[in-house]
């Protein structure tokens, strides 16, 4: 191995080793007492009030939720709320 390989391998290693110890630190802390402490944080609430609901469905309805939602790229849970959203007019 030539003394310019030997070189670039140990820098290598030695960053390899601080990325390492930076992700460790990262990982480590919580930053919401950093972020509260400084009050550059805004809290953004919606216009319209949103209310929380709770419905029982079938695992069957729950499985075919999930795989439309899938194929777009969503959760099922804003799956649920689209096939409401959408259809809650054809219903007196």
């Amino acid at each position: 191995m030539r003394k310019e390989e030997k070189l670039y391998m140990k820098r290598a290693l030695k960053m390899r080793h601080h990325k390492d110890a930076q992700t460790a630190e990262f990982n480590r802390r919580d930053l919401g007492h950093d972020i509260a402490r400084s009050r550059s944080a805004v809290v953004i609430h919606p216009r319209t009030r949103r209310m929380p609901t709770s419905i029982l469905l079938e695992p069957a309805i729950i499985r075919k939720l999930k795989e439309k939602a899938e194929r777009r790229g969503i959760g099922y849970q804003t799956m649920l709320k689209m096939v409401v959203y959408e259809h809650i007019d054809d219903y007196r």
